[in-house]
């Protein structure tokens, strides 16, 4: 049986470590370019579809979808390239990276993301975070169900918790109680949608960006880890 960690960090990747926004926009800024508006907005309603399905955006998925609907159109088979080559590195928040080099000195560093099977591992490898935490990596379909994995893998006294999703902070607090201390990094979209905000209750720790997490002090969770959860914080 593993002996227990005194504190695991789980930590995101998108809009958490990496601007996903700025991915898609550059996404449907090339399916323009290169195919045209029509083709755009009927590769996105597609992939809209699966998001609602399945819970993450599956862009592979979509582009199979749209091959099953329009088998001729074997130029859009070019698109592929966009997503094996895409400079990935490039669109780190800043700071992202070594606030996780700063969270490995204080713990085990797992990075918690959900995705599908090809797209979203080559993701993180490419965007240079498979290193940055010694490939320490956990993608699943719906990581908020999968959390009796996680903690078998990396059983812990406590977790922290850093996702930019709020829906996914309330079912790890759900499941984890004072166990876990959740942190929500206000980047991206869902971050600042007032509805979404309404839906659930707030974060232990509240902070702008990822690198705000360089500088604030976890010695109370190091000590106490048990009583450390606080009310929402901001950080500026």
């Amino acid at each position: 049986m593993m002996v227990p960690h005194r504190i695991v960090f789980l930590v995101d990747v998108d809009n958490t470590l990496l601007d996903n926004d700025w991915i898609q926009r550059d996404l449907k800024s090339h399916l323009e370019r290169m195919f045209g508006s029509i083709v755009r907005e009927r590769y996105w309603s597609i992939l809209e579809e699966l998001f609602t399905e399945l819970g993450y955006r599956d862009y592979l998925g979509a582009l199979q979808r749209y091959r099953a609907e329009h088998p001729l159109d074997v130029e859009f088979l070019a698109v592929s390239a966009f997503f094996i080559d895409y400079p990935f590195a490039e669109r780190l928040y800043p700071a992202a990276l070594e606030t996780l080099k700063r969270l490995r000195t204080l713990g085990p560093t797992v990075i918690l993301s959900d995705g599908d099977a090809v797209f979203q591992p080559r993701k993180v490898e490419r965007a240079g975070i498979a290193d940055a935490v010694s490939g320490q990596i956990l993608i699943y379909i719906h990581k908020e169900d999968a959390l009796d994995d996680v903690e078998r893998r990396y059983p812990a006294a406590h977790y922290v918790l850093v996702d930019d999703k709020l829906r996914i902070l309330a079912a790890a607090k759900e499941f984890w109680g004072e166990r876990v201390t959740t942190v929500f990094p206000r980047q991206g979209s869902f971050a600042h949608d007032p509805k979404v905000l309404g839906a659930f209750p707030p974060a232990d720790l509240t902070i702008e960006r990822i690198g705000d997490l360089l500088n604030y002090d976890f010695s109370r969770l190091l000590t106490n880890p048990r009583r450390a959860t606080s009310s929402t914080k901001v950080m500026q």
